[in-house]
């Protein structure tokens, strides 16, 4: 790397994309300018991370720019897009080519670059494996000030696979090369109810090994538990025609049609985004269920975008917690996570989560390595191994004595007891010992060494658990 006289370091050469080049030499001057004492963050009005953080003493670095969609190539069917590409985005570009990213995650305002650095799951992940895993190249903005490109196989690989789970204290995703997969105008929706949990959970292991049910083929899985006898399975299809589409996106709500319809169809992006109008099931905790209330706000702000900005609010003026303490209820602890299991031990987490998290309806999402003999250290799955994960967003009562926090730990220590992982994209309550142990401590300062040494950003414990 060479410095000009400004105390810049140069451009790479030959630009694919000049336009996105000349961001990053502005970005690149940003860097310069703040101070070497100064801890490196970026300047985000919003964000997908359901974790606090201690307010920034010095400007961040300002990404804003890095919203395009560069190239769709159809025929390759891959795509080079920017950082800050929200999915919502990365869909519309693809989708007129009758192609769509390999995993696209549930919430419309999540980035490329947010899901590759901090995971991602969805309906197709137990074929398609994570985000992360349809990479083939990756543009970083180093904690030490370098742009490196990064692929799996050039000087800049341990990086590459060690990426995804670093959430930004490796550096920042600035362009991503992904793959994509053709898709169907329309899917086609099964909702299959089971009352047992163990025939539940080796009918999803079954199903995700042959990708077909009772003779039709199998695209994408995912479930809903609504309690102990009432479990769904949904198994989705792409197809060209359909009889009639429904639609979630305003008037009618998508997870009670689980439990109201055996079959459905939609469109295929009414498909990808058919838990964001709800944020799953979240927006009753706004009170905007009912008809009335969805009439009044129409399509425009029933989004999960707009939840999270309520969210926010409550967070900074503590809303919910006065309103308790008004009311003289119980304060409550917020339980928003994401964590898998083998399949093999999954009814085995729903009993333990039934008995001690009151919390309903849960999600159900597998998820399998893609083939090929690939290690992701930060985040490491066995490549034979069928996972289910499960997600719970919601708040229980805290009694008398108890200290927030309580259910949290309870879960960590029964995902790790099974063999599990957790995401870290919530709160999370890991001594440092237990982290290092859960998500390769080794591993992980060796990549900081090489490509933040002097620790300009923020080290994974610090900004995941103790919420730097």
């Amino acid at each position: 790397m060479t410095i000009d006289q400004a105390g810049v370091p140069e451009a790479r050469p030959g630009p694919a994309f000049p336009e996105h080049e000349a961001r990053v030499d502005a970005l690149r001057r940003q860097l310069t300018a703040i101070s070497g004492e100064a801890t490196v963050r970026l300047a985000k009005r919003t964000s997908n991370l359901f974790r606090s953080r201690a307010a920034a003493q010095h400007p961040g670095l300002d990404v804003s720019g890095f919203t395009h969609v560069l190239r769709v190539d159809p025929d390759g069917r891959t795509a080079d897009v920017e950082g800050m590409v929200t999915y919502e985005q990365l869909v519309d570009a693809t989708l007129p080519h009758g192609l769509m990213p390999l995993v696209v995650p549930q919430l419309k305002t999540i980035t490329l670059g947010g899901a590759v650095t901090g995971l991602g799951i969805e309906s197709s992940s137990f074929r398609n494996g994570m985000p992360h895993e349809s990479v083939l190249e990756l543009e970083v903005l180093t904690g030490d000030g370098r742009i490196v490109v990064a692929t799996p196989d050039n000087e800049h690989r341990a990086l590459f696979h060690g990426f995804p789970n670093s959430y930004g204290t490796l550096g920042y995703a600035l362009r991503l090369r992904i793959l994509l997969e053709p898709v169907k105008p329309f899917v086609k929706l099964r909702h299959v109810r089971h009352h047992d949990r163990a025939k539940y959970f080796e009918a999803l292991r079954e199903i995700c090994a042959t990708s077909e049910h009772e003779g039709e083929h199998v695209d994408f899985v995912d479930g809903t538990v609504f309690g102990p006898d009432e479990l769904y399975l949904t198994l989705a299809t792409f197809t060209g025609t359909a009889p009639a589409t429904s639609d979630y996106t305003w008037l009618d709500i998508y997870y009670r049609s689980i439990q109201r319809r055996e079959t459905d169809h939609l469109t295929v992006r009414d498909y990808l985004w058919r838990w964001d109008t709800d944020w799953f099931w979240c927006s009753r905790a706004f009170g905007v269920q009912h008809r009335l209330p969805r009439l009044l706000l129409g399509r425009r702000f029933l989004r999960s975008s707009v939840y999270w900005k309520a969210v926010a609010l409550d967070r900074r003026f503590k809303i919910a917690q006065r309103l308790l303490k008004l009311r003289r209820l119980p304060p409550e602890e917020t339980i928003v996570q994401d964590i898998e299991v083998p399949v093999g031990r999954a009814a085995e987490f729903l009993d333990f989560f039934e008995r001690e998290i009151p919390i309903s309806p849960v999600w159900i999402c597998p998820l399998r390595q893609r083939p090929g003999d690939v290690r992701w250290p930060l985040y490491e799955l066995d490549p034979e191994e069928l996972y289910v994960n499960f997600g719970f967003w919601s708040a229980v009562p805290l009694d008398p004595g108890e200290r927030d926090g309580v259910h949290n730990r309870m879960i960590e220590a029964e995902v790790t007891r099974l063999g599990g992982h957790k995401s870290l994209y919530s709160d999370s309550f890991y001594t440092e010992d237990e982290f290092w142990r859960l998500y390769n401590g080794d591993a992980y300062r060796e990549l900081k060494r090489a490509y933040d040494p002097a620790g300009r950003l923020l080290g994974l414990y610090e900004k995941c658990v103790r919420r730097g």
